[in-house]
């Protein structure tokens, strides 16, 4: 079954097996009913029709297929839903894109898996986890803790745990592959040797890596040492105990991001179930993508951050500014006393700190204003005109245009300007400015030849989403190199795909702007879906030339990239990398000849 295939695999999947994971259904008549896991209560308001393959809830006066409700419950993409109900269905899914390998990634999948339950078997029996075992009992963390996060212990030896694969069947380059080993002289060895590990799964509870904290001096790794990038683990697209989190954040709006592993333990301990943190990586926008999902788009969602440092959290807040326009939440700072996390403070304090610590505190806003306030001498005019002019283009950043005019006004309170209205027309002038210029140069972008492949597939998967689909579901909205292109691609898989649109065109285009997160993306699904096709006949083989067209750029980008890439690992003599990069190299020339050769049907 090929990857987007949704018609083959919901034949194969009953919709009332898959529901009945949640809650217990009961036969009544020709249909199921239960209580619904969307909402409180243990009335029997939903109803299943195994022969329709939808299910309708009467209390949430909603309902869908067996895609939309997984997607919905677990919170999951549309290609990430599908491969859950594919793998718990047992189903061999065949790749359909360049570099996509299913059956590899639920191999790797499995060996981290395997290796999470074998680490923390070894954490509870093993002598030499004794400092493990210390380490987690002198920060709070009893017996009980570490197996609800799973927590493991790595043995010293050089192959405990590849020798423990191997004798489950995996092979050599599938070990390494997983990230859970590296080349050696003889052979793989373990990459992770004597430290406590953290498994880190993803949105959908599948373990992809794992984060592995030095317990001894004699160690001269670094402190924690995280899985590399691999097929499954992308740092930048992963965040720590997001499987445990996610369900308190949908219901309550709320998260809370912390800076370390034992602080989101820490907070769960304490009560705090929206806790979470990223892997080694800076809070970026693919993160709040994810987080968006669980987040209402509505601007009632609330993300705390906690950091253990001031300086920290002022260098840091800045980098979280510029990304907030995106996160349609509002966000706050929180600093720990005296420099502790909250693992610390929990441990000094009790869980009532922990929770007292993360209720909203400072606007973020307010918090970055302050930090450039704090840099002028505020009792001077030069130190004011000086902190405004500096803030000043921060706060013009602002999309929306009442907030932008209530943090203008708050800057002036802050820098002590009584004229606020001088204040506020500074700001609004440098952000039409601001606005005039990324008009223009959006406009010229967006017109570029080369990108008129990209803006003629979205208009055919806007006008025409039957003759691309189930291919074009398949595409990433990486391949879509314009950002606003990109957003539409990303506003039509959050409806659920160009396929719904081929089963109920009359709701498709209102799903799709529904979705949008902003007026921008709105009106540029609504130019997409009105602007007239370039060509005159639109039929099944133009609309494969596009998705042919789009691919062979996605290739031809990814193997520039790697060229590069082998060029500098060759200098390096990184040899794993090279034969990677060289493995995926060869894929991607092959897809491409395939490409040319046989246009759409090599999709």
């Amino acid at each position: 079954m090929r990857i987007g295939d949704w018609k083959a695999l919901k034949s194969a999947v009953s919709i009332d097996s898959v529901i009945s994971r949640y809650v217990q259904l009961r036969r009544a008549g020709r249909e199921f009913r239960g209580p619904c896991p969307f909402h409180e209560g243990t009335e029997e308001s939903i109803s299943v029709n195994r022969e329709k393959g939808v299910y309708y809830c009467f209390g949430c006066v909603e309902g869908g297929d067996v895609a939309k409700f997984i997607m919905r419950i677990e919170h999951l993409s549309s290609g990430e839903a599908f491969e859950w109900l594919a793998s718990r269905a047992g189903i061999t899914v065949l790749a359909n894109e360049p570099g996509y390998h299913p059956i590899k990634r639920a191999r790797l999948i499995e060996a981290n898996q395997l290796a999470a339950v074998w680490y923390a078997k070894q954490l509870m029996s093993s002598s030499e986890a004794n400092i493990g075992r210390e380490f987690l009992a002198e920060r709070g963390f009893d017996q009980a803790a570490a197996v609800r996060f799973s927590v493991g212990y790595s043995h010293q030896g050089w192959d405990h745990l590849v020798r423990y694969l191997r004798g489950e069947g995996f092979s050599n380059s599938e070990i390494i592959a997983s990230g859970l080993a590296q080349e050696g002289r003889r052979g793989p060895i373990d990459r992770f040797r004597g430290r406590l590990m953290w498994p880190i799964r993803d949105i959908g509870g599948n373990v992809v890596g794992f984060r592995a904290r030095k317990l001894r001096e004699m160690d001269n790794g670094p402190k924690y040492l995280n899985t590399p990038e691999t097929e499954i683990y992308k740092k930048n697209q992963i965040l720590y105990g997001i499987d445990l989190a996610k369900k308190e954040i949908a219901i309550t709006k709320h998260v809370v991001l912390v800076e370390d592993h034992t602080d989101v333990m820490a907070c769960h301990l304490a009560g705090v179930a929206t806790a979470i943190t990223t892997c080694g990586a800076a809070f970026s926008s693919d993160h709040i993508k994810l987080l968006r999902r669980l987040l209402s788009d509505d601007g009632i969602g609330r993300a705390v951050f906690v950091f253990n440092d001031r300086a920290v959290g002022e260098e840091a807040s800045l980098r979280t500014y510029d990304n907030d326009q995106n996160f349609a939440a509002e966000t706050y700072i929180a600093i720990t006393p005296d420099g502790t996390g909250p693992c610390e403070l929990r441990l000094a304090k009790g869980d009532e700190a922990v929770v007292d610590l993360v209720k909203p505190r400072t606007p973020l806003f307010e918090f970055v204003l302050q930090q450039i306030a704090m840099r002028y001498d505020l009792s001077s005019p030069a130190g004011r005109s000086a902190a405004l002019d500096q803030a000043a283009p921060v706060i013009a950043q602002i999309k929306n245009s009442g907030m932008r005019h209530e943090v203008a006004l708050e800057l002036a309170r802050i820098l002590g300007i009584f004229d606020t209205m001088f204040v506020v027309r500074r700001v609004n002038q440098l952000a039409r400015v601001a606005r005039e210029q990324a008009s223009t140069a959006e406009a010229t972008s967006l017109r570029d030849p080369a990108l008129a492949a990209e803006r003629e597939l979205l208009k055919l998967a806007l006008q025409h989403p039957e003759l691309v689909s189930p291919a074009f579901d398949a595409f990433s909205v990486e391949e879509f190199t314009a950002p606003p292109y990109a957003a539409v691609r990303q506003a039509i898989m959050d409806a659920d795909g160009a396929a719904s649109g081929a089963r109920e065109p009359q709701k498709y285009l209102i799903r799709v702007r529904e979705v949008a997160p902003d007026d921008e993306v709105r009106a540029m699904v609504t130019e997409l879906s009105v602007e007239p096709v370039l060509r005159r006949v639109v039929d099944a083989q133009y609309a494969g030339s596009i998705l042919s067209q789009v691919r062979q750029r996605s290739v031809d980008r990814r193997i520039a990239e790697l060229s590069v890439a082998l060029g500098i690992s060759s200098v390096d003599d990184d040899r794993e990398h090279t034969e990677r990069v060289q493995s995926e190299l060869w894929t991607l020339h092959q897809y491409r000849m395939s490409l040319r050769e046989r246009g759409a049907e090599a999709l």
